[in-house]
């Protein structure tokens, strides 16, 4: 798994696995925000899937599709909302990374 840090307390990365989580929160990640919506690809882990793998680790979640609609305010205003409520470093993720780098790019978010 590829992490890209945009800034101090945020990063992105492609889709994630349950697998991973441990190595998130040893990594300080204390929240994590899914921006695909599930059933995109063919055996993409479900939200509710990595949703239980984080909070087995103590890591918020949260769930902030961007389907093929595209990124409207209530999004941007989801996302920035979760950034602010994290205690420690987030990490967003989607297929690729992009729509994740896109929506923290609109949100202002540190």
């Amino acid at each position: 798994m590829a992490i890209y840090r945009l800034s101090e307390t945020c990063a992105v990365a492609s889709q994630i696995q349950a697998t991973d989580i441990a190595a998130l929160a040893a990594d300080g990640f204390t929240t994590v925000i899914c921006n695909r919506p599930d059933g995109e690809d063919f055996g993409q882990p479900t939200a509710d899937a990595i949703a239980a793998a984080c909070e087995a680790h103590g890591i918020a979640f949260h769930f902030i599709p961007i389907d093929r609609s595209g990124l409207t305010m209530d999004i941007v205003e989801s996302f920035r909302n979760a950034v602010a409520a994290s205690t420690g470093h987030v990490l967003a993720y989607c297929r690729s990374g992009q729509r994740s780098s896109v929506i923290w790019q609109a949100s202002g978010s540190p």
